[in-house]
């Protein structure tokens, strides 16, 4: 190994070591150009729950690590969601909304109950407040609100937007693709981050639903 090799290697491994310290996640290039995943569900750990996420509740580990598992279906993994009644996120993504804002992800819906309100969400966090809090869009999967509706949030509660809407089709992939850069601009006001703080899932009380990859990719 030459000396310049050797040096581009160390290079390499101190960035690795850097993301480890600072709890950073790279996404990774898809098969499609310019399309960077940001999360496919291939890892898990000994109880299934995907690696690098986390509860939201640190008190209800142990329901969220039984709702929350990753399976396999044909070859393709996905998390599946079973009476899960809280979030589970994902932080520290190395992710520019700007450069790459069209947000997309596939849910599956089993079962919900006819109370189920919303059925679940992805919320997508571009930026965090003054106290470091994450300021999120809540894409969700309403029972009964219409496609469009949208809730602007509050002072510890973030904006909704219903993406889907009622309690079909059952057992088939949906596919949602929005501008999280262009209703993050409009709704907050203000440009995001540079980098995104992380996304998070949500599936509610007696709901059955699974989440597939997510990606994201310039706009068209």
């Amino acid at each position: 190994m030459t000396m310049r090799m050797l040096v581009a290697v160390i290079g390499v491994l101190g960035l690795v070591g850097l993301y480890g310290v600072m709890g950073g996640h790279a996404p990774a290039f898809a098969g499609e150009a310019g399309v960077l995943v940001l999360e496919d569900f291939q890892a898990a750990d000994q109880d299934g729950f995907p690696i690098d996420w986390q509860h939201e509740n640190q008190r209800s580990q142990a329901k969220g690590r039984d709702a929350y598992k990753i399976q396999s279906q044909d070859g393709k993994k996905f998390l599946a969601a079973r009476d899960a009644g809280q979030r589970v996120k994902k932080r520290k993504i190395d992710w520019d909304p700007k450069a790459y804002p069209v947000l997309t992800w596939r849910w599956r819906l089993h079962k919900a109950p006819s109370n189920a309100e919303p059925i679940a969400a992805l919320y997508a966090s571009l930026d965090t407040d003054l106290m470091f809090i994450p300021v999120f869009t809540k894409y969700i999967w309403s029972a009964g609100k219409p496609e469009g509706t949208f809730i602007e949030g509050g002072m510890f509660s973030g904006s909704e937007l219903v993406v889907q809407s009622g309690v079909l089709p059952i057992g088939e992939w949906v596919e949602e693709r929005i501008n999280v850069y262009e209703d993050f601009k409009r709704i907050h006001k203000h440009e995001p981050a540079e980098k995104a703080w992380g996304i998070s899932l949500f599936a509610g009380p007696g709901v059955e639903i699974d989440f597939g990859a997510v990606t994201v990719s310039a706009a068209n």
